[in-house]
């Protein structure tokens, strides 16, 4: 297959580059439109919570997701006049579009504290498309010297994370490609060959988010998407026609373009192509966890890998099949195992003293794991913008006026057995009312119920954050104790979204990480036919990764190198784990082909692992370099999200890079000689 690629490139490259380019101009149109059809993060659980959310917003006037308006008088505003401001701005809200209810602090005492009061606002927009309602409502509202308002909620901070995430990938590809592109000219010492993976990237990425658009018209994207699409593009867009390139710049030295390009496609061309699978089954992992958000990370992160891939294995060909007379006129970058060689002694370096430079590497893995037992997961909310923007002061300020510290409300919504609510389920609610009182973790419960034709609603407050182990505990035992009850009932609120969201992710956590290890064995098993090369390589995977969360836990939760202290984001290590994993794999996959490619022809162990870390080491260095510059700029962003991920995904890359491949990788391969390459002969057919 690998030959045919090569030599259908070398006939015909004009066609496949004119086949790209018409590509690329058909979706470049729609590329710049895919934030208009993004939704929320799509952390959105499909259980009891968003039942129990319709219901409250449809029986009991409990709005779903509302706009929080807070107000906020000096100290010498009268309470009169204050009041008289709160009734104009909601005066001046009356009659917009989609305004379902306004909820107004005059009628309930409860909603003004000292010099600070609250509204809520329902509308019937759905929380991705309140940008603009936002902007009305801003508009809308007075000015005063002496009082002002604050806009928050949910769909507020989600708009300030949308505009944020935009910024910070505009920032990210400012710093990144460029940056990408000087080391590839440091690499290849000749701009040609330099430019060749950046228009693959720009090729892959833009094409992928003009796909994006059209499928974002059809099926709900997370917003994450945005940011993704380009991060991983680029890295493995960008990686893969590296790979190529380098290797046919190799071959050129030894045979004419045609020969080289063949032997490129059937040795870089398949280890790109096995790479990309194990990047692939990465994403599929993913999906075993059963929320919107992380469907739609893998199936857009699975698009642009798909269209990276035939971009390196046709598009990249094609170009070196028309450029080869100019990139042998540039200065030729030896990447062969020549005498002298740097990578060549540094490889013979770590192979002589295989036992102690597998020791250092093991505590150098020892000490970046260390602070992952501290490392603890959150869901994003108004914490994930910078302290200086408007939603998150004003969330903040709605937080410590009006929300007691350390406390949670609970709803519990109750079902009666016939058409209406009669004194029988009236009669049920109070023992369950009874029933919670005698709860140690409860703190306050609804004296009796609040009815409504079908349905009670009982109000509990419970000691704890929402996001604690205590609580989510707490709502596992009573959901598990509705099943049996003879009321039935529903829990809702704050806490219970967030149980939920756990649990969807944390359930679902070792299905991903089987289908990771025993997938990635299948394919690296039929790459090199070896029974230990495939263990060993994803168990130096999972040693690479869990050294990454161990350094991102040390850099956000104690607030290293300038960061806010802050939770890791719940979604951010299975992201991890999707991506970097896969790309990660790409480097297994890399070293490994060549040692294979020199093995097979000599049947020297020691020589081949030698010969294939001199020759590829270089390349492998120079492909991290390039996913490090790329993502390391999302780091300087404004939204925690993305910086973890970028952090994330660099560190990985980083450890994987250098003491997995330069240290552990050689040292194991070499201590194990002969059994590398070891299988049960009828396998090996």
């Amino acid at each position: 297959m690998f030959q045919l690629l090569a030599v259908i490139a070398y006939r015909y490259p004009k066609t496949i580059i004119l086949g790209w380019v018409l590509f690329m101009l058909f979706f470049s149109y729609s590329a710049p439109k895919l934030p208009q059809v993004l939704h929320d993060h799509g952390l959105a659980p499909d259980g009891a919570f968003a039942k129990v959310e319709q219901q409250l917003a449809s029986d009991f006037r409990i709005p779903k997701d509302p706009v929080i308006l807070v107000f906020e008088k000096k100290a010498a505003v009268t309470p009169q006049t204050f009041r008289r401001y709160i009734q104009q701005a909601l005066n001046r809200l009356q009659g917009m579009e989609g305004l379902n209810s306004a909820i107004s602090p005059l009628d309930h005492d409860d909603m003004f504290k000292g010099n600070f009061a609250y509204a809520l606002l329902s509308f019937q927009q759905e929380p991705h498309q309140m940008e603009a309602v936002l902007e009305h409502v801003r508009k809308k509202l007075p000015s005063h010297s002496d009082a002002k308002i604050g806009i928050t909620g949910k769909s507020a901070v989600q708009a300030d994370v949308n505009r944020a995430s935009q910024s910070d990938l505009f920032k990210a590809e400012r710093i990144g490609v460029p940056a990408a592109f000087v080391i590839l000219l440091l690499a290849f010492g000749g701009i040609r060959s330099a430019l060749i993976p950046i228009v693959a990237g720009m090729i892959g990425v833009t094409g992928t988010m003009g796909m994006m658009y059209g499928l974002g018209t059809a099926i709900e994207l997370s917003n994450f998407v945005l940011n993704v699409i380009p991060m991983v593009g680029f890295a493995l867009s960008i990686d893969f026609a590296l790979m190529i390139v380098s290797r046919f710049r190799e071959q050129l030295q030894r045979y004419s373009a045609k020969q080289a390009l063949v032997t490129t496609m059937m040795t870089a061309g398949r280890a790109v192509f096995f790479s990309g699978l194990c990047v692939c089954l990465g994403l599929i992992g993913v999906l075993f966890i059963p929320l919107p958000m992380f469907s739609s990370i893998a199936l857009g992160a699975a698009t642009v890998l798909a269209v990276s891939l035939l971009i390196a294995l046709t598009f990249v060909p094609a170009l070196l099949a028309v450029m080869w007379p100019a990139i042998i006129e540039e200065r030729q970058v030896s990447f062969l195992p020549e005498k002298g060689n740097k990578w060549m002694l540094l490889s013979r370096y770590v192979l002589k003293r295989p036992i102690r430079h597998g020791l250092a590497a093991t505590f150098l893995l020892i000490v970046c794991f260390l602070p992952l037992g501290q490392m603890s997961v959150g869901i994003p909310d108004a914490a994930s913008l910078p302290p200086s923007y408007a939603a998150r002061i004003t969330f903040e300020n709605y937080q410590a006026q009006f929300v007691p510290p350390n406390r949670t409300e609970v709803y519990v919504l109750a079902f009666g057995k016939a058409d209406k609510v009669g004194n029988d389920d009236r009669l049920e609610a109070m023992k369950l009312i009874k029933h919670l009182k005698g709860d140690p973790l409860v703190v306050d419960v609804s004296d009796r119920p609040a009815v409504s034709d079908l349905k009670m609603l009982i109000r509990v407050t419970l000691h704890g954050d929402p996001s604690s182990a205590e609580v989510r505990d707490w709502l596992r035992e009573w959901e598990r104790a509705g099943e049996t009850s003879s009321l039935t009932y529903l829990l809702g609120g704050e806490a219970k979204y967030q149980q939920e969201v756990y649990d969807d992710v944390f359930d679902n956590l070792s299905d991903v990480l089987l289908f990771l290890f025993v997938s990635n064995y299948i394919v690296l098993f039929l790459a090199f036919r070896s029974i230990l090369i495939p263990l060993k390589t994803i168990v130096m995977n999972f040693l690479s990764m869990g050294a990454a969360f161990g350094i991102l836990s040390w850099i956000f939760q104690e607030g290293h190198f300038g960061m806010e202290p802050s939770s890791i984001a719940i979604m951010i290590p299975v992201f991890i784990f999707g991506l970097a994993f896969g790309i990660s794999m790409d480097y297994g996959v890399f070293l490994i082909s060549r040692i294979y490619e020199e093995y097979e022809r000599t049947q020297d162990n020691d020589r081949a692992v030698l010969a294939g870390m001199s020759s590829i080491s270089r390349i492998i260095n120079c492909a991290a370099a390039i996913i490090i510059v790329v993502t390391v700029p999302f780091a300087f962003g404004d939204v925690v999200g993305v910086k973890q991920l970028g952090i994330g995904i660099a560190a990985a890359i980083f450890i994987d890079a250098t003491i997995i491949r330069m240290l552990l990788v050689p040292s194991l391969m070499k201590l194990l000689g002969q059994w590398n390459w070891w299988a049960p002969r009828w396998l090996r057919k």
